[in-house]
């Protein structure tokens, strides 16, 4: 518990602190943001806004991960890099998106096709390094069988988990990626996930069938305690850069911090084997993402629109909700959406042991 509680603080502090720091040197590099033109109006005033936020978000991570370890003096665990791999990867794919909007001063970056391709090396690598690295108890990180809150009876096999991890890491990333459209919308939506896995991986450690001795309702899974320790300090480092994320933004994460937590969602929920509780606990990304396949697919079809703009939180602005007031609601979804998942967790947990 030492381990965790460190590396949440550890990462909290070097994000509030650090991010003013980041503010400034980016300011003078003239690292601002580009904004959509077809966007809500009201976004015009944030033109210039220093961006790129993300590598903040990461640092701290990493920092509040490795110092927690240095304090505990325990060993670093597969299922912990690989979950950190994943998140630094897309976090580079992001940078370099964000890099080449601020040079060539436009709000498109990498091509689709790029992106997509960035995005497939680090999941596709994750995705044949999670088989292997077995530990003492001849556990692996990743599963080749499809996770709701534990393992089911149905296996994509060896070939397929790869393809599965590409699949979920990407869908993930990009839906955070849409929700990054409001100042402190996905930093905060992110923390509360981030603090769901947090409860979660540490309420399997405790109850590992390595420790709990095979009893009902344990949980196998290989590093739990790690995987613990990965999601407090991407929390700590959320609630931090949000500090300065917040309406009015000094600062936005871009691209950079969208795809490198969207990464970490995904890569913890398969290591966790959670895969299908994502979608619960992310709920509000879900909504953004699907409110945006309606639009397209029914613009498509009829040459109408269902909303106002997608992502929905813009439908909200442009029935002139303050975007504060959007930012306040879509929070309590997300809150309610955590709330249900971690239901749904310990309800699981109370019918494997027949309470």
């Amino acid at each position: 518990m030492r381990g965790v509680l460190v590396a949440a603080l550890v990462a909290l502090v070097v994000s509030l602190l650090g991010t003013p720091w980041v503010i400034r040197f980016f300011r003078r590099q003239g690292y601002g943001q580009e904004i959509r033109e077809d966007g809500p109006s009201s976004h015009k005033t944030k033109r210039g806004t220093p961006t790129m936020g993300g590598t903040v978000i990461i640092l701290a991570t990493l920092a509040g991960y490795f110092f927690a370890h240095l304090i505990t003096q325990k060993g670093f665990t597969a299922s912990g890099l690989l979950v950190l791999m994943v998140m630094t990867g897309l976090g580079i794919v992001g940078f370099l998106d964000d890099y080449i909007k601020i040079r060539k001063q436009r709000s498109l970056g990498l091509t689709a096709r790029t992106k997509f391709a960035g995005q497939a090396v680090v999941a596709l690598a994750f995705g044949l390094l999670a088989v292997r690295f077995k530990n003492g108890e001849h556990l692996l990180p990743g599963s080749t069988y499809i996770s709701l809150i534990r393992d089911t009876g149905f296996s994509v096999g060896l070939i397929g988990f790869p393809l599965l991890a590409w699949m979920i890491i990407a869908a993930t990333s990009n839906a955070v990626n849409l929700t990054d459209g409001l100042d402190g919308l996905a930093a905060g939506t992110s923390a509360m996930v981030f603090g769901a896995y947090v409860v979660i991986s540490f309420w399997q450690f405790g109850n590992t069938c390595q420790r709990a001795h095979l009893v009902a309702g344990c949980y196998v899974v290989r590093d739990p305690l790690d995987v613990a320790l990965v999601a407090a300090a991407a929390m700590g480092a959320c609630f931090g850069f949000l500090w300065w994320n917040a309406s009015p933004a000094k600062i936005f994460m871009g691209d950079t911090g969208s795809l490198a937590l969207g990464g970490a969602f995904a890569s913890i929920a398969i290591v966790s084997r959670t895969e299908l509780l994502l979608f619960v606990l992310g709920g509000l990304f879900v909504v953004e993402t699907l409110s945006v396949i309606i639009q397209v697919a029914f613009f498509k079809a009829t040459k109408r629109r269902v909303f106002n703009m997608a992502p929905i939180h813009h439908h909200f602005e442009l029935a002139e909700w303050p975007e504060t007031t959007v930012i306040i609601r879509f929070w309590i979804v997300s809150g309610l959406a955590v709330a249900f998942g971690l239901g749904l967790f310990y309800a699981d947990f109370l019918s494997q042991r027949g309470g």
